[in-house]
């Protein structure tokens, strides 16, 4: 199954800061993240991961977010835009929250990002602004937690993304595996 969607904004950040900068590109490195962001690498770079065990792979490589989150946060009275939750990618007209574990997402002329899981919000959320961290947190029928706050990915081929870039998605052959937090 493909569809199209498109990349509304792209950031990075070369310190270990919460939010990220806008950009007018960001250069996606295969089996490293983005070039220039304080994420990227092999092995994981979030400091939580890093105190863990330094030598985990590093399945938190982009992080992608769906413009639709950032709309409805702002309508409960929330100031956020692209950035802002740490997103490298925010994205468009799909349901990132959806997909399967190994969805590949093309991303511009050249890019691959399989999809490794669900960013799991921490309490940097709820710093940056009060309330936004039970915003981004929900509960289904069965009193599940529901993650709002995007997917993970791994960058498989590299390239350069940009704002308007039309965004492919590939679903992985049946049967899919539900997103679970990296």
């Amino acid at each position: 199954m493909r569809l199209s969607v498109s990349v509304e904004a792209v950031c990075r950040s070369e310190g270990h800061t919460f939010s990220k900068t806008a950009a007018p590109e960001i250069e996606l490195l295969s089996g490293v993240g983005v070039a220039g962001d304080a994420h990227a690498g092999v092995t994981v770079k979030h400091r939580s991961r890093v105190a863990q065990d330094p030598r985990q792979p590093n399945l938190r490589q982009v992080h992608l977010l769906h413009a639709e989150l950032l709309e409805d946060l702002q309508a409960q009275g929330f100031r956020v835009g692209p950035g802002d939750l740490g997103e490298n990618v925010t994205t468009r007209g799909v349901d990132l929250l959806g997909l399967p574990g190994g969805t590949l997402l093309y991303l511009g002329d050249t890019a691959v990002v399989e999809v490794t899981g669900l960013r799991n919000p921490c309490a940097q959320i709820e710093n940056f602004q009060p309330g936004l961290l039970a915003a981004v947190l929900g509960r289904d029928e069965q009193g599940n937690l529901i993650r709002k706050a995007g997917v993970m990915g791994v960058v498989r081929l590299g390239g350069v993304v940009r704002p308007g870039d039309a965004i492919r998605v590939d679903l992985p052959e049946e049967p899919h595996q539900r997103l679970e937090r990296v």
